[in-house]
């Protein structure tokens, strides 16, 4: 979900299959370095971007991957 699972933390690999309208700030905390995060982000009921987001050792890269229509991801916990 939105706040990951920080209690393992962190992960070489995160998948996320529901689209929030930014990428959560807790899922790039958890990502290890060489870590990549697949997500869908835009606006509800409109397509989406689908990012590839990997944390390097020099910071954090967006490869845009395509369009995409995922459901909204929600805050909840």
């Amino acid at each position: 979900g939105y706040y990951g699972w920080e209690e393992h933390a962190p992960y070489d690999v995160i998948v996320v299959t529901a689209a929030p309208d930014h990428v959560p700030a807790p899922l790039l905390d958890q990502l290890a370095e060489g870590g990549r995060l697949v997500i869908p982000v835009g606006p509800q009921g409109f397509f989406q971007t689908l990012w590839l987001v990997e944390r390097t050792p020099d910071g954090i890269t967006r490869t845009s991957m395509g369009s995409v229509a995922f459901v909204p991801l929600t805050g909840g916990r």
